[in-house]
């Protein structure tokens, strides 16, 4: 059949792997250092990946292709849940999803976390994070550890600024960073409104600065909540300049 399909130019392509979270579907991967489209039925044909190549390598042409098959894409993301392949074999490490720290719902190196000492830790402590990446945009609405999660979606500055940020607000929760003043907050409304629509959350924490811009924040998760048509329980925290909790 003739239809819309995404066309990616590799003589621009840098292998930068922006595209890569920006799929939805897991039908553009990073192969020998530049980004190619796997295979025609994974590809909806919509753009959604446009918008993520700094290089302008990705249009939309109009050709024979084999028609888009959500089943495919279903079983293609299921088998996409499994190690990530070494740096070497391509692939940008910063948009390779891993859930770990027995999330329940990790496909993808799931190992058991340490029991939490009764006492104060002496010496170093042990992470609470579960998952990779971190930052909204390499976040794709379709990551498995979104799913069945308590979700944190905090600010960029305040695992800094709280001292026991992992201990008391990070535990048990599925992690999203970002920064509302510096970064495309249309662009995180419309990620967040996704990952709320297609996944089941089951509570949206937001951790903010006090500052005023940092209420761009709360914005945004309002609105996706507003967006999302769910009623999904949601908590604010606030963090002093000084570290203090408000």
């Amino acid at each position: 059949m003739i239809r819309e399909i995404v066309k990616i130019d590799e003589d621009k392509c840098n292998g930068c792997g922006d595209c890569v979270p920006g799929c939805a579907e897991g039908a553009i991967q990073i192969i020998d250092g530049k980004a190619k489209l796997i295979s025609d039925n994974l590809c909806d044909g919509l753009g959604a990946c446009l918008g993520h190549c700094p290089m302008d390598a990705i249009t939309i042409e109009k050709r024979a292709a084999d028609e888009f098959d959500e089943e495919a894409v279903e079983q293609h993301l299921g088998k996409s849940h499994a190690p990530a392949a070494a740096h070497g074999q391509g692939g940008c490490p910063s948009a390779q999803i891993q859930s770990f720290g027995g999330c329940p719902s990790a496909k993808l190196m799931n190992f058991d976390s340490k029991p939490e000492p009764a006492a104060e830790e002496i010496g170093s402590r042990q992470s609470q994070l579960r998952q990779w990446p971190v930052q909204m945009t390499l976040v794709p609405p379709t990551a498995p550890f979104l799913n069945d999660a308590d979700l944190l979606l905090a600010a960029d500055c305040t695992p800094f600024a709280y001292a026991d940020f992992h201990k008391d607000l990070l535990k048990d929760k599925a992690l999203l960073i970002g920064c509302p003043k510096l970064d495309d907050g249309q662009a995180y409304l419309q990620k967040l409104t996704a990952m709320l629509k297609q996944n089941t959350i089951r509570r949206l924490t937001v951790v903010h600065m006090e500052v005023p811009c940092c209420s761009g924040l709360v914005a945004i998760a309002r609105q996706a909540l507003a967006a999302s048509g769910k009623d999904i329980p949601f908590e604010m925290i606030c963090i002093g300049i000084k570290g203090d909790r408000k």
